[in-house]
C-alpha cells in the first residue's frame, strides 16, 4: 500500500477510513523504540565485566556506554529531516539495518575501540528509527486516535529506558556480556520482516534536497554540546576540552541557525519557533526531561548505595515506575484523561503527580519497599499522562508533512534535556556529599571511593549517610525542575490556546 494521496494533500488523513493494520504497525515501531531506548542505559550493569574482560580503563567505559547516545542526539535534527525527504519507511528499514548490524558488530568486537566504533554505527541507527518511528505513527494513525497512538509509543520509551538495568543484569547473570548486543539481532530481524511487509511508504512531496551545510553544522554543534555536558562532571566545567567543546558547538549551532534561514529547503523552520504552542512544548520538553532523568538516575544510585541492591535489582524494583506508563497507556485510560483535562491541563498534572511523586520517594519513610512502591506509582502515573501530551503538543505544532522533523526535534530536546538532568543534578549531589564528607575523607572523588578509604564501621557509615543527604538533595531539586517544567509548558500552551 502507499501512501501517495500524502503527496497531493500533505496535511489530510492518510486515507479515507484508518488503515486495518495500523495497530499491528504501531506494534512494530514500539518493539523497535523500546529497542532503541534500552540500549541507553543496558549497559550501566555491565561495567565491571567490560573493565575485566576488555581491560578497559575508565575513559574507555564512558566511551562504551555514551558514544551510542552522543551519536544518536548529534544526527536527530539530521534524521528526521531525512525521513521526511526520502521516505519514512525506506529510513526505517535503512534505521533497522544500521541498528542490527551496529549490534551485531559490537558482540563480536574484541577490544575497547571495536566496540566504541560499534556502537557509534548503532547510534545512527537509533536515531532514524527515534525519528522514523514516530513519524510512521503520524501518518497511519487519524487525528481521532493519534493521541493514544502517541501515548502507546512514549510509553515504550519509559519501558525501554527502565527496563536497561534489569535485562543487562539477567542478561549477565546467564550469559557473557555479547549477549546483551546479540539479543538485539532477532528483534531486528523481526521488526524488518513486519516493517517491510505493513508499513506505508510516505513522504513530504515538496521537501527537496537535504541540506548538507545544515547536516555538517546541526550534527558537529548537537555532537559537540552533548559531548560537553556529558564530560562536565568527570573533566570539570573549566576544564579546556569542556569549554572548548561547549564554545565549538556553539558557534556552530549559531551558525547553523543563520544558514537556515538563508536555503530553501532547511532542515529546521525556524518559523516554528513564532509559534508559541511550539516553543511552549519545547520548554517543556526540555525541563521536564532534565528534573525527570536526573531524579531517575540519582533514584538508582539511590538505591543501589544506600539501601545496598546490585544494579540489576534496583532496576527490578524501579520496574513499576515504567509497567504503570504501559499500563495506563495500553488501557486507553490516560488517553481518556487527557482528553478531557486537554494538553495543556494534561501537562501540569502530569508533571505535578511527577514532582509529588520523587519527594514521596525521596523524602518518605525509607523502611520497606511499600513507600518506594506508592512513590513509583504516582511517578508512572504523571508520566503516563504529561509524556504523551508533551509528544503531541509538540507534533501537533509542526506540519503532518514535516512529522520527520517534528519527531527530530522533540527526540534532541529530550536528548539535551535528559543529559544535562544526569550532568547538573550530578554535580549538585556529588558537591553536596563532598561537603559532607568527614574531614579526613575529602579528597574522595565518589562514594565508593570514599568508602574505600574510610577507616572503620562508623566512618563508613558517615559515607553513607552523607551520600543519603546528597543525594536527597539532588532529587528534590529534580522534582522542583519537574514542577517548574511541568507548570511552565502548561501556562505557555494555554497562553498560546487563548491567543489563537
Amino acid at each position: 500500500m502507499s501512501l501517495s494521496d500524502t503527496a497531493a494533500h500533505p496535511s489530510s488523513p492518510v486515507s479515507a477510513r484508518p488503515l486495518p493494520t495500523r495497530w499491528l504497525i504501531l506494534a512494530v515501531l514500539c518493539l523497535a523504540q523500546v529497542a532503541v531506548v534500552l540500549d541507553n542505559t543496558v549497559l550501566t550493569v555491565a561495567v565491571p565485566v567490560l573493565t575485566a574482560e576488555l581491560g578497559a580503563s575508565t575513559a574507555e567505559v564512558q566511551w562504551i556506554i555514551n558514544a551510542y547516545a552522543l551519536v544518536q542526539t548529534g544526527l536527530l535534527l539530521t534524521a528526521g529531516s531525512a525521513v521526511d525527504r526520502y521516505g519514512r519507511r525506506r529510513l526505517l528499514l535503512v534505521g533497522l539495518v544500521l541498528f542490527g548490524a551496529g549490534s551485531l558488530a559490537a558482540a563480536l568486537a574484541s577490544s575497547t575501540g571495536q566496540l566504541i566504533a560499534a556502537r557509534a554505527g548503532m547510534g545512527i541507527g537509533g536515531a532514524l528509527l527515534v525519528t522514523a518511528t514516530l513519524a510512521v505513527a503520524m501518518q497511519v494513525f487519524e487525528v481521532v486516535e493519534r493521541s493514544r497512538a502517541i501515548g502507546i509509543w512514549a510509553a515504550a520509551s519509559a519501558l525501554g529506558f527502565a527496563a536497561g538495568p534489569p535485562v543487562g543484569g539477567l542478561i549477565l547473570a546467564h550469559f557473557p556480556w555479547e549477549a546483551i548486543f546479540l539479543l538485539n539481532v532477532p528483534i531486528v530481524l523481526a521488526c524488518l520482516a513486519a516493517a517491510g511487509a505493513l508499513v506505508p511508504e510516505s513522504r513530504h512531496p515538496a521537501g527537496g534536497r537535504l541540506d548538507l551545510a545544515g547536516v555538517a553544522l546541526s550534527t558537529a554543534g548537537l555532537t559537540a554540546v552533548v559531548y560537553a555536558i556529558i564530560a562536565g562532571p568527570e573533566r570539570g566545567w573549566g576544564s579546556a576540552p569542556v569549554g572548548g567543546a561547549a564554545a565549538g558547538g556553539a558557534l556552530l549551532l549559531a551558525a547553523f541557525v543563520w544558514c537556515q534561514r538563508r536555503v530553501a529547503h532547511p532542515m529546521l523552520d525556524l518559523e516554528l519557533f513564532r509559534n508559541r504552542r511550539f516553543v511552549g512544548a519545547v520548554c517543556g520538553v526540555v525541563l521536564i526531561t532534565f528534573g525527570a532523568t536526573g531524579a531517575l538516575f540519582l533514584l538508582t544510585q539511590h538505591l543501589q548505595f544506600v539501601r545496598g541492591y546490585p544494579a540489576w535489582e534496583a532496576g527490578l524494583r524501579m520496574a513499576p515506575f515504567a509497567l504503570s506508563i504501559v499500563a495506563l497507556n495500553l488501557s486507553g485510560i490516560a488517553a481518556r484523561t487527557i482528553y478531557r483535562l486537554g494538553t495543556a491541563g494534561a501537562i501540569a498534572v502530569g508533571m505535578s503527580l511527577l514532582s509529588g511523586g520523587l519527594l514521596l520517594v525521596t523524602h518518605g519513610p525509607s523502611g520497606g519497599y511499600g513507600v518506594l512502591l506508592a512513590g513509583l506509582l504516582v511517578m508512572g502515573a504523571g508520566c503516563a499522562l504529561a509524556n504523551p501530551a508533551i509528544v503531541e503538543a509538540v507534533m501537533s505544532a509542526i506540519p503532518p508533512e514535516k512529522a520527520g522533523a517534528g519527531a527530530g526535534v522533540d527526540g534532541t530536546m529530550t536528548e539535551v534535556g535528559s543529559s544535562l538532568g544526569v550532568a547538573v543534578l550530578g554535580a549538585v549531589l556529588n558537591a553536596r556529599f563532598a561537603g559532607l564528607l568527614p574531614a579526613a575523607l575529602a579528597g574522595a572523588g565518589s562514594f565508593p571511593a570514599a568508602l574505600a578509604a574510610a577507616g572503620g564501621e562508623a566512618e563508613r557509615g558517615q559515607v553513607v549517610d552523607a551520600f543519603r543527604v546528597a543525594s536527597e538533595t539532588g532529587q528534590t531539586v529534580g522534582a522542583g525542575a519537574v514542577l517548574a517544567g511541568g507548570l511552565l509548558a502548561a501556562w505557555l500552551l494555554r497562553r498560546a490556546q487563548r491567543a489563537g
